[in-house]
């Protein structure tokens, strides 16, 4: 059985680290590289890099900024945002990343996750799926555009398209639960997790070590990820994962 992740993940806005709350406000708290150098120290399993903005404002690939990032990591990287062509994914794994997150991109153009897949390995190829409850129509609604844009999309048929076209992994992200650390969305992870052979990593939510363990116990997502909870230090990620062992999930040293 594969030994579950803690994840930290670093939002980037301008190229400046950001805190978000439900997608919808957003603060400047730090500076990626001086962020990616603290987790290195803490010997984190892995790290994760999206720009919030870059898809709606069309913007370049900062590889000095990556290359900076990836500088500071002995970890696997995951680089995320305005990655739109197989030259971008070639410019961002040569500056130092190990994997790329596709999200816009992908909605109007699924075969590129095949394309990608084939190009570079399903490993590199990660799936972000930001969803919302729709009261209304009683499913998760797949947004894009750092939540500003709604698809109509159904996540889990969605998420079970990614895997058919070639994804080897899915990052998802309740947007109901974003930023508010009352815990994980439970019934979303577990409704993806159990549809996909895929990793999951669940993201959107995290307060407590207990969360990290419910999302575990009750669901089958293989990761969890949490970012302002990490960068404020409120929690440590050795403490989650000595709280893990404790109560007999399989957590890498």
């Amino acid at each position: 059985m594969l030994k579950h992740r803690v994840i930290p993940c670093v939002l980037l806005k301008d190229w400046q680290l950001v805190k978000s709350i439900a997608f919808g406000s957003f603060r400047t708290i730090g500076h990626p590289t001086s962020t990616a150098r603290i987790y290195n120290s803490r010997n984190v399993d892995e790290l994760i890099v999206l720009d919030i903005d870059a898809s709606i404002n069309n913007e370049k690939i900062n590889t000095e900024i990556i290359a900076d990032i990836a500088n500071e990591c002995f970890m696997p990287l995951t680089i995320g945002g305005g990655i739109n062509t197989i030259d971008a994914i070639y410019t961002v794994l040569n500056s130092g990343a190990d994997k790329v997150s596709l999200n816009s991109i992908i909605l109007n153009n699924p075969s590129f996750i095949k394309k990608a897949s084939d190009t570079f390995g399903s490993q590199c190829v990660v799936v972000a799926i930001d969803a919302k409850w729709e009261q209304k129509g009683k499913y998760w609604q797949v947004y894009i555009n750092g939540g500003r844009t709604q698809t109509g999309l159904d996540t889990i048929k969605w998420a079970k398209k990614c895997q058919k076209l070639g994804a080897g992994e899915i990052l998802l992200t309740s947007m109901d639960c974003d930023g508010t650390k009352d815990g994980f969305d439970i019934k979303l992870t577990k409704a993806v997790s159990g549809v996909v052979k895929i990793p999951v990593i669940a993201s959107g939510g995290a307060g407590k070590s207990i969360h990290f363990s419910e999302v575990f116990a009750k669901t089958r997502a293989t990761a969890a990820l949490a970012a302002s909870i990490f960068h404020y230090r409120q929690l440590r990620i050795k403490e989650i994962k000595k709280y893990l062992k404790k109560r007999k999930v399989k957590v890498r040293a």
